[in-house]
């Protein structure tokens, strides 16, 4: 089943204790779509400067991504630039560019609004109610936000999510979003107001999915190469999204769900393996389906 993915496609500058690159493919749409990507047919809305290469649309039109919503326009991509720590969990902030993002206001192609499967990336709250609105029956809906968007367009959050079928947030932007620092208490607290699917990303420590059913706790991978854990989250939201739209999935069956957290957890992973988005210029379908067995094995009782 075909999904429709809506964010920043950028450029990003990474210094990390594994090295510097100056200008690698990012943003959190095309971390997205490229983990997607291994699970189902992705359509990317999105919007780019005259300075994106045409070597990077060869790329993700190699993984069989839909472009039409890509939209190039005169002036510069989305650029940001940051520093991470020796250990890797915190990050500074040394360049955001908007640039033509600034003016991204989204619209679907008209083939993309029947589809049935969207995931929203971490843009404004009223854009991504605009591009909920703009589908006319999907199967599933979500997405993600961040501690900006909590704190500075709350109500307009708020409203958001009411339209929204899952959530996808790390921790402290769940407790953030509730009031609550237990994380229990936080995760019904959100799902009351809308999404009935809760996933709480904890990074290197797994994640966490909060259902009807109760919830799931999936241990994160330990990696003998950690380079760049930018967009991470974003290609966790791919692999999980991505494998519920492969299984033509309606967000009710709990094996399904678990097992697309684990594919999540998987996918995210391989990201921090290289920087940006390198790694999956080499990975295949088969390396996905040998972590995922290692993973469900380390976790089998």
């Amino acid at each position: 089943m075909s999904l429709v993915v809506v964010g920043s496609v950028a450029y990003d500058g990474l210094t990390t204790p594994a090295g510097k690159v100056e200008r690698a493919l990012g943003g959190a749409c095309t971390y997205i779509s490229l983990a997607a990507s291994y699970f189902t047919r992705v359509n990317i809305v999105g919007i780019v400067g005259e300075d994106f290469a045409h070597e990077d649309y060869a790329f993700l039109d190699s993984r069989g991504i839909g472009l039409e919503g890509l939209e190039r326009v005169p002036g510069k991509t989305f650029y940001w630039a940051g520093v991470y720590s020796d250990d890797m969990n915190d990050r500074e902030t040394l360049a955001t560019d908007l640039n033509v993002f600034a003016n991204f206001d989204p619209k679907l192609p008209e083939i993309y609004r029947k589809q049935p499967y969207l995931m929203l990336g971490n843009i404004q709250p009223s854009l991504q109610r605009s591009v909920r609105n703009q589908m006319t029956s999907p199967r599933l809906v979500g997405g993600d936000t961040m501690n900006y968007w909590i704190q500075s367009y709350r109500d307009e959050l708020l409203v958001t999510l009411h339209g929204w079928d899952f959530l996808l947030i790390n921790d402290s932007e769940a407790r953030q979003l509730s009031g609550e620092r237990n994380l229990k208490r936080a995760a019904a607290k959100i799902r009351a107001l809308g999404p009935r699917l809760l996933v709480i990303k904890r990074g290197e420590y797994g994640a966490i999915l909060f259902t009807d059913y109760g919830y799931a706790w999936i241990p994160g991978i330990l990696l003998d190469t950690l380079k760049d854990p930018t967009g991470a989250g974003d290609c966790f939201a791919g692999g999980f999204i991505g494998y519920l739209a492969s299984q033509n999935a309606d967000g009710h069956n709990e094996d399904v769900l678990r097992r697309a957290v684990v594919y999540g957890c998987v996918m995210g992973s391989f990201c921090c393996e290289e920087f940006g988005v390198d790694r999956f210029r080499t990975l295949t379908r088969d390396e996905v389906e040998t972590r995922f067995a290692d993973l469900c094995h380390v976790t089998a009782i």
